[in-house]
């Protein structure tokens, strides 16, 4: 492969890693830690802190497993390695980081459609990557691809929300529901726009007869 081709995984690799390291940092399982100061109330629950785990500390195994995943090269010469990370990517969405995401946008409180947001993107993010799972079971390899760059486009939301978020803050008050709402929906559906259009070109320039 070319730079040029390397490129875009190169520059992912680098968004993800210290967005990983930062997640990892809650290994100290401190609940005054970080972000966790702003949740005190939503702690004293007892669910809220199970779900923060869960969906942050193993997102940040899969946003870089999941890179390793979609590149071209490294999934056809490494396929014991492809499919080993494939379980942790997998597993790791269906058991863990989605239903905790599912769990933490309920104690949001910025508002419906902040709450509607996310919790159509845990589904979302959830049936992706279950289809995908199902359709590489079958045998299905083609269809598996789909599935699983439609799951990762939406595991980029963890990305994308935090790109959004620190250029926002800039022009918007994002105390604001509806201003953090835009954000919020911002975080994903264009990313599966993208994807999807991504995957039609690949489709149209596969009917295209070789000369």
């Amino acid at each position: 492969m070319t730079l040029r081709k390397h490129a875009g995984f190169i520059l992912l690799f680098l968004l993800a890693i210290p967005l990983s390291f930062n997640a990892l940092s809650y290994l100290n399982f401190d609940a005054q830690y970080g972000f966790l100061r702003l949740k005190q109330l939503a702690i004293e629950t007892g669910w809220y802190l199970p779900a923060y785990y869960a969906h942050v500390l193993i997102a940040a195994v899969i946003l870089l497993a999941g890179a390793f995943q979609i590149h071209p090269v490294l999934g056809l010469r490494w396929r014991k390695f492809h499919r080993l990370l494939g379980k942790v990517y997998v597993g790791g969405i269906l058991f863990f980081s989605a239903p905790g995401g599912f769990v933490m946008s309920l104690f949001i409180n910025r508002g419906p459609w902040v709450l509607t947001s996310f919790v159509l993107q845990c589904a979302a993010w959830f049936v992706c990557t279950l289809l995908a799972y199902i359709r590489i079971r079958e045998g299905n390899v083609q269809a598996h691809r789909q599935w699983i760059l439609r799951s990762y486009a939406l595991t980029l939301a963890a990305i994308s929300l935090r790109i959004y978020v620190f250029f926002g803050s800039w022009s918007f008050d994002l105390a604001q529901p509806t201003a953090y709402a835009l954000i919020a929906w911002l975080s994903w559906i264009p990313n599966l726009l993208i994807c999807e259009i991504y995957l039609r070109y690949k489709s149209s320039r596969s009917l295209i007869p070789s000369r």
